[in-house]
């Protein structure tokens, strides 16, 4: 696939969000992204994926959403060695501790990981919006 997989999770909206805009970023860059929700896609489908961009946020005592994207990124981490990975979400408390162990975790994967996470608190207001539209931007030149 010549395309950059935008996946995530979103209870509230928020990275949802964050999503839309990291693709708009991938596509203003000169990119194809494609979003989808991590119901949408399974491990094998994102292992296609030259690019990965993750979007979850931090839930309970800053640890990644557990139903869902837990079971799904465990299984496509395994995959990752070799890929260009962007990390991104949104959080309501904490200091981002959540988003430092899932990088080093992709990390420690093999994965090519992309800057330091995108971490926006709460809902992302224009100016985060924008941030994530650079970040997208930037992961496609990256």
């Amino acid at each position: 696939m010549s395309s950059i997989g935008v996946i995530y999770w979103s209870g509230s909206g928020n990275t949802k969000a964050m999503a839309e805009a990291v693709a708009e970023g991938i596509r203003a860059a000169g990119s194809e992204a494609d979003l989808m929700e991590v119901s949408d896609i399974t491990p094998d489908k994102a292992a296609e994926y030259e690019k990965l961009a993750f979007g979850c946020p931090s839930m309970g005592s800053e640890v990644l959403e557990e139903s869902e994207f837990e079971p799904f990124f465990e299984a496509v981490e395994q995959k990752l060695s070799g890929k260009k990975v962007a990390l991104f979400g949104s959080y309501g408390w904490g200091d981002g501790e959540w988003m430092r162990d899932w990088q080093e975790r992709t990390e420690g994967k093999g994965a090519d990981v992309f800057s330091e996470g995108l971490i926006v608190n709460e809902t992302p207001d224009s100016e985060g919006l924008e941030n994530c539209r650079e970040f997208g931007k930037n992961f496609a030149a990256y």
